[in-house]
């Protein structure tokens, strides 16, 4: 058997790229449990901030829209703006893309890669070592979720559900904090939406703590879009038309350019079908950063400031930190030391050129990796038109 292309991530970005590469005639070997973030670390009732249009895994063959899906299970159709999706039906669109066209998935996880002379050395957790002449990293937001330092410093074994403080990515069921008090750090979709389940599903008291002084907004619904600005998958806006259509144009910003768009476009707004949801459930401080967190008997206080100087203390039950994913390349510990020293980052993530590529021949990333490089429509299951068969060519030229 010729050598592999082992592609690491069974998300929309791993199961994308492997059927391109498929379709090239490469032989690929894909590992991971398919949609397993998607499953496992977004809340039940979780509903997508994204159109229909824009929630599509691209593949090189016709009949993988969420619309085929739908039709092939007699599933409910997603075609308008108006329609919002909810984070289940999207796992099993996934799910089905995956038995469609990548059914010799292996659901086993890769324990380390490390280089060797022909290429990369793969384990398993099965045991079983193997060599493979490219390597694309698709591990989505596994090992990803951010903290900030304040609150991190509260809880030295790490943030937990069952403990004082907890990151938003581990929570799948939000009733388990019915009856207490809540507080949530954060003020993009996923805060803004797990504070109305938090509030749906019994808690208590609901708060959304959030830095800006207007922090806490929400989109425009379909028919309230400015009609001279041209559409995007995110909504009708220049910059977002940019960004989405011109995404290999982002790379050659300057890196500050590239780091501050990446933070900040597409950044901190919910969805405009959740405003109703959130009015008179949640309460709201805006303005106020945390300085400092503790524990107190058990529970958690945050001392908190603004601009203004003005604080004061706020305890709960229990703190979210809705605060997102940092792409980190000390997190991806299946990447070994000598990898890991080889690899050059610039503007918070792997220093990628125009095929995905990293400065280490042969090793690829995409999806959130491949933010710093493409821009933020990477963090998107839209960017997966961009990305995979972009990548497949590149792989396919240097190893087909």
């Amino acid at each position: 058997m010729s050598t592999p292309v082992a592609v690491i991530g069974a998300g929309p970005y791993g199961l994308s790229t492997a059927a391109h590469l498929r379709a090239r005639g490469l032989p690929v070997r894909v590992f991971g449990r398919p949609m397993v973030s998607w499953q496992a670390q977004m809340p039940a009732g979780m509903l997508l901030k994204s159109t229909p249009a824009a929630s599509h895994i691209d593949t090189p063959w016709a009949g993988h829209t969420l619309g085929d899906f739908c039709a092939a299970t007699g599933e409910r159709r997603y075609g308008s703006d108006w329609d919002i999706i909810p984070v289940e039906t999207f796992v099993r669109y996934g799910q089905w893309v995956q038995q469609q066209l990548v059914p010799d998935l292996e659901q086993v996880r890769v324990v380390s890669v490390d280089r060797r002379a022909d290429g990369f050395e793969l384990k398993l957790d099965s045991g079983e070592q193997f060599g493979a002449r490219a390597v694309v990293v698709a591990t989505g937001l596994s090992g990803l979720a951010h903290l900030p330092p304040e609150l991190a410093a509260a809880v030295p074994d790490g943030p937990s559900v069952t403990g004082p403080v907890s990151h938003s990515s581990q929570h799948h069921d939000l009733s388990a904090l019915a009856g207490r008090d809540i507080v949530v750090i954060g003020a993009g979709q996923s805060a803004l939406e797990s504070a109305v389940l938090l509030a749906e599903a019994g808690a208590a008291s609901v708060r959304v703590v959030a830095r800006g002084p207007a922090a806490v907004g929400f989109g425009a619904p379909p028919d309230r879009q400015p009609r001279l600005r041209p559409p995007s998958p995110f909504g009708n806006a220049w910059s977002l038309y940019a960004l989405s259509h011109h995404a290999g144009a982002f790379r050659h910003l300057p890196v500050p350019a590239r780091r501050y768009l990446v933070r900040r476009v597409l950044g901190p707004l919910g969805a405009w079908w959740l405003r109703d949801r959130f009015a008179g459930r949640v309460q709201v401080t805006q303005g106020r950063r945390i300085v400092r967190a503790k524990v107190r008997d058990g529970r958690p206080v945050l001392a908190l400031r603004g601009a203004d100087g003005q604080g004061g203390e706020l305890a709960a039950d229990h703190v979210l930190a809705a605060t997102g994913y940092r792409m980190d390349l000390a997190a991806l510990d299946f990447l070994g030391q000598g990898l890991r020293t080889e690899l050059v980052a610039r503007a918070g993530g792997p220093l990628l050129d125009a095929g995905f590529g990293s400065s280490v021949p042969g090793l690829y990333f995409t999806g959130l990796p491949a933010a710093a490089s493409f821009g933020p429509v990477m963090r998107f299951v839209c960017g997966t038109e961009f990305a995979s068969p972009r990548l497949a060519r590149a792989v396919a030229r240097a190893y087909g």
